[in-house]
């Protein structure tokens, strides 16, 4: 066969998925164990790779596999490659009337398994081709790497994430059962928390310094705008926790409406320091991130239209 006609010969995209998953586990074995296909089936498609490019693109020894410089190089554009044939799937899909596919979502923790679980059953019901992956994780994920369709985050009314979509907004207050009320006594005034056990959702060294705005003050300059390093013997780094523990009587506890709320409407909590409003670095909005790429898929738009819907209606 001459190089010209071997050069036609069209690149598949099976190709592509074996040369960047070796690429990317340096080993072919667990590259097929990872696309579930035979080793055998892996080596293959990376031959007529090969074949394909007249170009050797890993250097394999007995113990190991390496890029070689031109299988370097190539990476990105098997990247692009695949990206713009998905792409064209998800935009041909879109143009169906019934939404398929598979949408992969991140969210906080305890938000997640509170709130947001509780409303993605009824979009699963209106949209039955479809399939959801979600992912409950306190930490940034990031989302070209861990290919996240949305991506539900914290974030500051005032500085929304580029891109970010707002669905709900988050209240937090200070709280305490009565029992444990009735124990060390109601703080009027914030430097008083210096005398109480308190409990917070703890992810770093900065966590134990609460700031608190007077309701009546005008901005965050205003003298009633404090800061108060306050301390417990309870530490945890999970609301959830933090909410049991305050039910317990362990101390004053510094937690999100959607957790605390049912609690104080039952008399099982009740809010402390209420001319205060707690300001978290967590922030006071949940909002949808989505590439703008990605929203052109019907689905991703579809569910935060439905997330912003729903969740606008106070259900």
């Amino acid at each position: 066969m001459s190089t010209p006609e071997r050069q036609q010969r069209p690149i598949s995209t099976d190709m592509l998925a074996a040369f960047l998953k070796v690429a990317e586990c340096r080993s072919v074995s667990q590259a097929a164990v990872s696309l579930d296909v035979a080793k055998s089936l892996i080596s293959k498609r990376i031959a007529q790779l090969e074949e394909r490019l007249e170009t050797t693109l890993f250097s394999r020894s007995t113990r190991k596999v390496a890029l070689t410089p031109a299988g370097e190089t190539y990476v990105d554009y098997a990247k692009r490659a695949l990206a713009e044939v998905s792409d064209g799937m998800e935009r041909v899909r879109s143009l169906r009337t019934e939404l398929s596919g598979n949408l992969r979502l991140t969210a906080p923790v305890s938000w997640g398994q509170r709130v947001l679980a509780k409303h993605l059953p009824e979009f699963l019901k209106m949209h039955p081709s479809l399939e959801i992956d979600l992912m409950l994780n306190d930490r940034m994920m990031d989302m070209a790497t861990e290919r996240i369709d949305v991506a539900l985050r914290w974030s500051s009314h005032s500085q929304h994430e580029r891109h970010g979509t707002p669905l709900t907004e988050i209240k937090w207050f200070l709280t305490a059962a009565p029992a444990y009320i009735a124990q060390h006594g109601l703080p009027t005034e914030p430097f008083e928390l210096n005398d109480h056990a308190c409990l917070y959702y703890r992810r770093d060294n900065t966590d134990d310094h609460w700031t608190l705005l007077h309701n009546l003050a005008a901005s965050p300059s205003d003298p009633r705008h404090v800061e108060v390093k306050v301390s417990g013997r309870y530490r945890v780094d999970n609301p959830e926790a933090v909410l049991e523990a305050a039910l317990a009587g362990m101390g004053i506890a510094l937690l999100p409406d959607y957790l605390c709320v049912p609690a104080i409407d039952q008399g099982s909590l009740v809010k402390v320091l209420t001319p205060w409003t707690p300001q978290t670095k967590f922030g006071t909005h949940i909002v949808a991130l989505c590439p703008p790429d990605r929203k052109k898929i019907s689905r991703n738009q579809a569910l935060i239209d439905f997330l912003q819907r729903t969740m606008s209606q106070g259900s």
